[in-house]
């Protein structure tokens, strides 16, 4: 059955035991937003730059893609809807960010939104975001006994006030082990650690909310969040950037290692969910 979904929300139906989601990469600010926020840019800032674009290749191969145009700024969708922390004492943003990750207001003094104002954007545009990945997890579980959500990412590679020093490449979440069978988490990892690029498994990043609340292993559904540094894909100046210099254009060739690497992962995800259900 086809389902309807707001403009801004992009679901790609398709066959294979293989979700990718996209819940940051979106750059749209709905005009009474974008209205009480500092600025425009800083309001994109923190985006994952080109993220979708350089995951076009999970069509070929037969992924269902879930993708929110909208900016992470107006609402977070990989964060829980309580305002938990995902990392109790360490720096983050919340689920409606007040600042940027370096520290900058984002909002208009004044304009900062109440709890009545993240309510509404939790009911429209937080909802609607996992009602769609909840729906195609099902969709597909019902196809296959065995099924991988894939979650990407990529953050600037250096953010004193997130974490120490220079963030490897490739950053695998798995939330410890608890949101994927370790037989799928060791070949991703092998694959990252034999590539070109630096990569560490449930370092600082573990996993967002998408991670947590859809890795069911038991259920035969594993999660897997991938947050990829910028220098990997972009021609990132490392340190602090500005409206002229961030975010850089994306280059297809510059990327195509990387994708290179990527596309494997992706692969053996897909392997996993159809050997796995053939058990």
């Amino acid at each position: 059955m086809t389902r309807a979904y707001p403009d801004w929300l992009t679901v790609e139906e398709r066959q294979a035991p293989l979700i990718v989601s996209f819940p940051h990469t979106g750059t749209t600010l709905p005009p009474d937003i974008e209205a009480k926020c500092v600025s425009p840019w800083l309001a994109r800032k923190d985006a994952d730059w080109w993220i979708d674009r350089l995951y076009g290749f999970a069509r070929d191969l037969g992924s269902t893609v879930v993708h929110t145009a909208m900016s992470r700024t107006v609402i977070d969708v990989n964060r829980p809807p309580t305002g938990a922390s995902l990392y109790p004492g360490q720096n983050t943003t919340e689920l409606v960010p007040s600042t940027t990750f370096d520290g900058e207001p984002l909002w208009r003094k004044g304009d900062e939104p109440d709890q009545a104002e993240i309510e509404r954007r939790k009911a429209a545009y937080f909802e609607p975001y996992h009602a769609a990945l909840t729906a195609q997890i099902a969709r597909l579980r019902a196809a296959h006994p065995v099924i991988v959500l894939y979650d990407c990412h990529s953050i600037r590679s250096v953010i004193p006030r997130l974490f120490p020093g220079e963030l490897p490449v490739m950053n695998i979440g798995t939330n410890g082990g608890a949101a994927c069978d370790i037989d799928l988490a060791e070949p991703i990892a092998a694959i990252a650690c034999a590539s070109p690029f630096s990569a560490v498994v449930n370092g600082r990043f573990k996993g967002g909310y998408i991670t947590r609340a859809y890795g069911n292993p038991a259920q035969g559904v594993h999660a897997v969040q991938m947050e990829l540094a910028c220098r990997g894909y972009m021609r990132e100046p490392i340190g602090p950037v500005t409206d002229g210099s961030w975010p850089t254009p994306f280059d297809a060739r510059f990327a195509e290692p990387i994708a290179r690497t990527l596309r494997e992962i992706l692969e053996c995800c897909l392997s996993y969910a159809q050997d796995a259900g053939r058990r």
